[in-house]
């Protein structure tokens, strides 16, 4: 990115000309085309898409009124404040917008979530009744009217068939968010009805309202059912043993934490309603791939609920997925304090950036220390932890850990066939390979679809000359279930080279080859198949060229030096 700052102003300044002359009136340029105006203004456009909103603020600050002629800098520089969490300075930036008529959707909604922070729903409903929507997208139509809807409950002390009659007027076509919002209005007005509206939402087959047991469970903990709650959270867990925000609940309502919940929701309070409308329209973007903004939703839903600590897991998975790991590591050092669970959840993950960073000692020592902290291990995080010493090579130590997990479960458990394939796997690093055998057939017999179960299996009697017509017809089943699996494809390649089935097998290490252009091992048997079926010079380019891969060991390249004078054969 540095290199880019580093361009000739003269380019920068013809980029920004062309952009200004396309979007607004060139009558007031002069005061910006100047060389630092230009690059200040690209500079916060560039860190804003690098996820970089400190930076991309400090850019943008220092342009005053640019929005008068350029409606691209009012939008990046609204997401820049609400991602660095200026809620007041955007609203702020709202209201001149908002003067000058320049307004736009989510300029509108920050004066709006401003208002119903302040329990201002006068000013709130005013703002929403009279502005001009023409330019809103379906979906920001949607919200904005579902905002308005409860803005009037509170501005006119709607009862609940008032207000039912009015968000019956939102499209059928938006089932889930009715769904949603029926449930939220239920608990607002704590209806006869409420309880079964909430089994009833989260016992819906055709969509996952898991989430929502969370809020059931925290309706009937607020209403001193503390039983009741924790039974509807186990059975969801039961179903979905991972959902980190039942988990946490269930563990504070355990732990009779009358007053220390982790995640703090009031029905009664429409800014947290409005919060988790928000955190939908969040998920739903970073579903997209459409990071930025996701996270200005996320800012907001923060905002307008600041003890609710689990709307910062998304935001840490978006700095993840857009390679931002200092500032995903920020936010997990935060989750760190907020339970058992949250903590263990956030030390998986810095874990994962350490590594990242070539921190592995480190991460492991981490990992470790974090796992010896809990109370009480239950098995999935024994597994977890087992698998993270297993992906780093700690073969031993992790066997330890997936015999715990083995320990304490049955036959019929879904970790059982997992367990025994990572146990499996560090038996055979080790050179145990009675046990790792033993452990890959228990997992297959528990659930017999594993395709990189069968490839890892089949592939190691392959390597060691043995069951080599059991493995073809294991690999023959595996690719059926992974057509396009690289590994998959050059294991059945590799049945077929040992059983002489040359002509055969070129077709798949060819497919192989295509699949992993950059595997060592893949390149290499697609040579020794090129060799026996007598293209020894084509043969011989595939092998000079595995040499010159990086990730290739130095065993591989000894074998592969003595393969171009003699051939594969050489080696037997």
């Amino acid at each position: 990115m540095s290199n880019f700052f580093k361009l000739n102003k003269l380019i920068l300044q013809i980029f920004f000309l062309y952009i200004v002359l396309l979007t607004g009136s060139s009558n007031s340029l002069e005061k910006y085309y100047r060389g630092d105006s230009v690059s200040n203004y690209f500079s916060g456009i560039l860190t804003l898409q690098d996820y970089n909103y400190k930076k991309s603020y400090n850019f943008f600050k220092k342009l005053e009124n640019l929005e008068d002629n350029h409606f691209e800098y009012s939008i990046s520089f609204l997401e820049t404040l609400v991602n660095n969490s200026k809620i007041n300075e955007a609203f702020k930036y709202s209201k001149k917008l908002q003067l000058k008529k320049k307004n736009f959707f989510q300029s509108d909604l920050i004066i709006i979530s401003k208002y119903i922070k302040s329990k201002d729903f006068q000013k709130a409903n005013n703002l929403l009744t009279r502005i001009n929507k023409n330019n809103y997208t379906s979906l920001e139509e949607l919200m904005s009217l579902i905002i308005l809807n409860w803005v009037q409950v509170e501005k006119f002390n709607l009862n609940y068939y008032e207000a039912n009659e009015k968000f019956k007027l939102i499209n059928n076509r938006y089932e889930n968010i009715k769904k949603i919002n029926n449930i939220f209005l239920n608990c607002y007005f704590d209806t006869k009805n409420v309880k079964k509206e909430f089994q009833n939402l989260i016992s819906d087959k055709t969509t996952d309202f898991s989430r929502y047991t969370f809020f059931y469970a925290n309706y009937l903990f607020k209403k001193n059912l503390p039983k009741k709650a924790s039974f509807i959270l186990s059975e969801k867990l039961a179903k979905h043993p991972r959902n980190l925000l039942l988990n946490q609940l269930y563990s504070d309502i355990e732990l009779k934490k009358q007053n220390h919940l982790k995640n703090n929701f009031e029905c009664r309070n429409v800014s947290n309603i409005i919060a988790e409308l928000f955190y939908i329209t969040a998920n739903a973007l970073a579903s997209q791939s459409f990071y930025s903004l996701s996270n200005f939703y996320i800012n907001l839903s923060k905002y307008l609920n600041q003890n609710f600590y689990s709307y910062n897991t998304l935001l840490a998975e978006n700095f993840v997925r857009t390679e931002n790991y200092p500032k995903a590591k920020k936010i997990y050092l935060l989750l760190n304090n907020f339970g058992e669970h949250y903590s263990w959840h956030s030390s998986k993950q810095i874990a994962l950036l350490d590594i990242e960073n070539s921190k592995i000692e480190e991460a492991i020592k981490n990992l470790k220390k974090s796992y010896s902290n809990l109370n009480t291990p239950n098995v999935y995080q024994t597994y977890d932890f087992a698998q993270f010493l297993k992906n780093n090579e700690k073969f031993e130590k992790s066997i330890k850990f997936y015999s715990k997990v083995l320990q304490n479960i049955p036959k019929s458990h879904e970790l059982y066939p997992k367990a025994k394939d990572g146990r499996g796997i560090a038996y055979e690093q080790i050179g145990n390979w009675v046990k790792a055998e033993k452990d890959f057939l228990d997992s297959l017999e528990a659930k017999p679809d594993q395709a990189y179960v069968i490839n890892y299996l089949a592939y190691s009697w392959i390597e060691k000359g043995i069951k080599i017509e059991k493995s073809l017809e294991m690999l023959k089943k595996a690719n059926k279930l992974r057509s396009n699996d690289g590994y998959i494809t050059d294991s059945l390649g590799w049945a077929l080279y040992k059983l002489k089935k040359y002509k055969e097998a070129k077709v798949y290490l060819k497919k192989a080859v295509q699949l992993m252009p950059s595997d060592p091992i893949v390149n290499d048997h697609f040579a020794d198949i090129l060799w026996m079926n007598g293209n020894k010079l084509q043969a011989r380019y595939y092998w000079k060229y595995v040499l010159n891969l990086e990730e290739t060991d130095k065993n591989l390249k000894k074998k592969i030096n003595q393969k171009i004078l003699n051939g594969p054969l050489s080696l037997n």
